[in-house]
């Protein structure tokens, strides 16, 4: 992917500050070490969602949940969502997993796990089928959507535009999955920009340590070296955080949000995965503990934006302040 046009980035009104927003991917259970099947479509994980969303509720956090076909159409699924947006701010939007989103045309693997490798005729109408579910299911079109594991493709903008969307958030600034046959991230920005009609918000990542100045180009070099990547990380020189609790230590995550605000970055975007709000689905929530301490970054997290003066923001604000009336 490209850097922007040169006139495209977002710049947002004055009385908008600088605020956070929360996509999750919200999404069935698969095994990820496995190749993917179009016949893993659990959505158990979701009863266990409301507890999780409490917690944002109650902080005065809204989510929005971006969901895939399975969830879409599990009536379990659709009455849990239906539950938790009931606190009046959190929204409902689409994320397209192919290999489990109809019609089924394409061979299931790695290469067409990406959507924007599909024959945009393909692509069209199963974007079009997930978007036509999540209306049938919440009374609402959706306004935002993110490709699968990020495989947006050249023809994604349009074809949102078509079906009404406003916002893209397909694009994780700074990773690079062209080795995978994915898009290539490495000149996305973390800021906000037009993309065509529509308003992209990259997934945020920030550079830390002495030499973050370096960013994506150098973090690729030291790649290249045996270990360069985490030796850079250990002696702080260097540390590429996303703005996720999968993964990414506190410690580095409170990091990245004082660096982020302090560079003027105005809108932060986080994002987990649905399955992760109960042990056993993902590589990142494994047990009890590991819950316990997903749970407790949040808490953590939330409460250092507090102290930064970062404030939430809801779908419906973001959409009002860089697009007018939905």
């Amino acid at each position: 992917m490209p850097a922007p046009v040169p006139g495209a980035r977002l710049h947002w009104p004055d009385d908008f500050g600088t605020r956070f927003t929360i996509f999750v991917d919200t999404e069935e259970e698969f095994d990820w070490g496995a190749p993917l099947s179009s016949d893993a479509d659990g959505t158990r994980h979701m009863a266990a969602l409301p507890a999780v969303h409490a917690r944002f509720a109650a902080a005065g956090v809204p989510l929005a949940y971006l969901v895939d076909y399975p969830i879409a159409t599990s009536p379990l699924a659709i009455d849990v969502l239906r539950e938790v947006m009931q606190d009046g701010r959190s929204a409902i939007g689409t994320q397209l997993h192919p290999w489990v989103n109809p019609p089924h045309r394409e061979e299931v693997n790695g290469f067409n796990s990406f959507t924007g490798n599909l024959p945009i005729g393909l692509q069209r109408a199963k974007l079009a089928a997930l978007t036509d579910a999540v209306e049938r299911a919440f009374g609402r079109r959706p306004l935002v959507y993110r490709a699968g594991r990020y495989g947006i493709g050249p023809e994604t903008p349009a074809l949102l535009a078509e079906l009404g969307y406003r916002i893209d958030s397909s694009m994780r600034s700074a990773y690079d999955y062209s080795a995978e046959g994915g898009p290539d991230f490495l000149a996305v920005p973390n800021h906000a920009f037009r993309l065509g009609e529509l308003i992209e918000l990259p997934f945020t990542t920030v550079f830390t340590g002495r030499l973050r100045r370096g960013g994506a180009g150098l973090h690729r070099s030291l790649g290249r070296f045996p270990h360069g990547i985490g030796i850079a990380s250990r002696l702080g020189m260097l540390s590429r955080v996303s703005l996720t609790p999968e993964d990414m230590p506190l410690g580095e995550a409170r990091e990245a949000i004082r660096v982020a605000v302090g560079e003027g970055l105005r809108l932060l975007n986080f994002a987990f995965h649905s399955p992760s709000v109960e042990p056993g689905h993902t590589p990142y929530v494994r047990t009890e503990a590991d819950l316990a301490a997903f749970l407790r970054w949040w808490d953590e997290v939330l409460a250092l934006l507090d102290r930064l003066g970062v404030r939430a923001a809801s779908v419906d604000q973001i959409v009002a302040a860089t697009c007018g009336p939905a």
